[in-house]
């Protein structure tokens, strides 16, 4: 209730009579921002997003291109076991974020951002054949490239908002497509490549390419997760390089410690696999992650998450992670070097029936294990210099139904005269806060940008 000069106002949840000036008015109400928290916060679209999204796009066509380039290669080569085990990567990848695309799709809820060529594909319900054929990701570019061009240069702080959620989702399932299909492909090119006598050029262009889609994909990642950070926390380029350059640092040597393994001991390389994936996948379980809305889905999401861990630090939790990141880069780093030592022992007896390498294998090691020291030595330099400590993030989002606030009404009314003037309701003014619980792309934005800075 307030009182303004000898009138009250009520307000009830839904069905409400407002009191004011000797009249009274009916009808319904709509939750809106309380004054202070109107002004919703905007995400600005920059050239380099623009020019970030485009080549991407054009990479992701180019890897196609590769992928069925390297089909068709290892098919003429009568290399059927490698070219059998390259369609279970590539239909595997694009099965994996097809389910993430089409769960995200069928969980969005009536108040998250939509784009032109969504609502089209819902109207002539084509969201479960888009990715059925496997062309979510082809869906999502579509958005992301239609609703970048048309909001660029317009005075338009919706849709560039809803330009930074589809870049979110799309960032996500690139992250998680270059771990299970880029990585993949670079361990069974470099397999190839070292029992290979003479070097083929669809094996160099696809190692080339899936470098690249690697390392745009985190470059893409750490770009978008500068978005919520305020302005004065802003993170440079420079920071993005130290990300990318760690990054690849610690994953560079791990990528050829595995494919050397595997070019020596691939059915030892599968019980390997699958016995720390499976440990990986349980230590997600005991951080208690909570990324998506079902169980199946969690579950889901933790198995990817254990398969990036199997290359690369990933973090799936916010508050301190210190303890976490020293045990994994301890474990994986010993077991990097457990893989190069049984590959090098399986050389040394199988030496008289095969051919020398291109480098020696102590100086191969030995320059190995110095780009992982150098990779935790930037990514601590990283950490010191570059990453914004515990930063205010741009988490709120303009639906006001989707965050804590006091809502204020706005009616829809018809006026009735009144004649009696109301007693005064002893209520407090203060109208209690309400708490929804954040789902979909919001949540996925909010519960991704802790986990990033904090």
């Amino acid at each position: 209730m307030q009182q303004k000069g000898g009138s009250y106002t009520y307000f009830l949840r839904h069905d409400f009579a407002f009191i004011s000036n000797g009249k009274a008015v009916l009808g319904f109400s709509e939750t809106l921002p309380a004054p202070a928290m109107e002004e919703s916060i905007l995400f600005h679209l920059t050239l380099p997003d623009i020019c970030f999204s485009f080549l991407s796009l054009i990479l992701f066509l180019v890897d196609v291109a590769l992928d069925l380039w390297a089909v068709v290669e290892l098919y003429e080569d009568e290399k059927y076991f490698s070219m059998g085990f390259l369609i279970f990567l590539l239909l595997g990848s694009s099965v994996l974020t097809q389910i993430y695309s089409w769960i995200w799709y069928s969980e969005q809820n009536k108040s998250d951002p939509k784009t032109d060529v969504e609502n089209f594909i819902r109207r002539h319900s084509l969201v479960g054949p888009v990715h059925i054929f496997q062309l979510g990701i082809v869906l999502r570019y579509a958005e992301l490239i239609v609703n970048t061009v048309c909001g660029y240069n317009k005075d338009d702080s919706h849709k560039k908002e809803v330009t930074v959620y589809l870049q979110h989702d799309l960032s996500i399932l690139r992250l998680f497509e270059a771990f299970s299909e880029n990585v993949a492909q670079l361990v069974l090119m470099i397999a190839l490549t070292v029992n290979m006598q003479d070097q083929q050029l669809f094996t160099v262009a696809k190692i080339i390419v899936s470098l690249s889609s690697l390392s745009l994909s985190l470059m893409t990642h750490h770009r978008h997760m500068r978005a919520f950070v305020l302005k004065k926390n802003k993170m440079g380029w420079s920071s993005s390089v130290f990300f990318f350059l760690w990054n690849l640092f610690l994953i560079g040597p791990r990528v050829v410690g595995v494919s050397l393994f595997v070019s020596a001991l691939p059915c030892y390389f599968t019980a390997h696999f699958l016995s720390l994936w499976t440990l990986l996948i349980f230590w997600a379980w005991w951080q208690k992650t909570d990324f998506m809305e079902s169980k199946a889905g969690e579950w889901l999401y933790r198995a990817t998450v254990g398969l990036i861990w199997y290359f690369s630090w990933f973090n799936v939790t916010s508050g301190r992670t210190r303890l976490e990141a020293i045990i994994y880069h301890v474990v994986m780093g010993s077991d990097t070097m457990l893989l190069l030592g049984l590959w090098w022992w399986w050389r040394s007896v199988e030496s008289a029936r095969l051919g020398p390498l291109p480098i020696n294998p102590y100086l191969l090691i030995a320059v190995l294990v110095t780009i992982y020291i150098t990779g935790i030595l930037l990514r601590l330099l990283y950490y010191w210099k570059f990453h914004p400590n515990k930063p205010a993030l741009q988490t709120r989002l303009e639906n006001p139904d989707l965050e804590p606030r006091a809502p204020i009404r706005r009616t829809a009314c018809m006026d009735i005269e009144q004649t009696d003037t109301p007693e005064p309701s002893p209520t407090s003014t203060d109208i209690p806060q309400t708490q929804r619980p954040l789902t979909g792309i919001h949540k996925r934005m909010k519960i991704m940008a802790e986990n990033f800075y904090y």
